[in-house]
């Protein structure tokens, strides 16, 4: 079970909360189209997406060369209450980050989750 300690320290550094919010909204993303969206490079966005997993606030699936990652659907429900809190609070700071994404080319194609 995730406590609130990891849950904003996670959160308290802007990549990650920047990616975890574009994640909480879009259900699903790769590195690469988080690496577009957030105009940084893989080895950075990896970091940052593998502490997010440690603590379990991210769950990631492999589908051929793409890693997507999305929210671990067993977070408590304050979790889950709390991102979208700030998600429909706070729009405009992502808005820079979704115009980003949606003007991305060659964006990889998903399958649905197994899970």
């Amino acid at each position: 079970m995730i406590s609130p300690p990891e849950v904003f320290k996670s959160l308290a550094d802007e990549t990650r909360a920047r990616a975890t919010l574009l994640i909480a909204s879009l259900g699903e993303l790769c590195v690469c189209e988080l690496m577009c969206a957030l105009d940084d490079n893989q080895p950075k966005i990896s970091r940052h997406l593998a502490q997010l997993r440690s603590c379990g606030l991210l769950l990631d699936r492999r589908q051929g060369q793409w890693v997507y990652y999305r929210l671990n659907p067993d977070l408590p429900a304050w979790v889950k209450e709390m991102l979208q809190v700030i998600l429909q609070a706070n729009g405009p700071w992502l808005t820079d980050n979704s115009r980003r994404l949606q003007n991305m080319n060659d964006r990889p194609i998903r399958a649905s989750a197994c899970c």
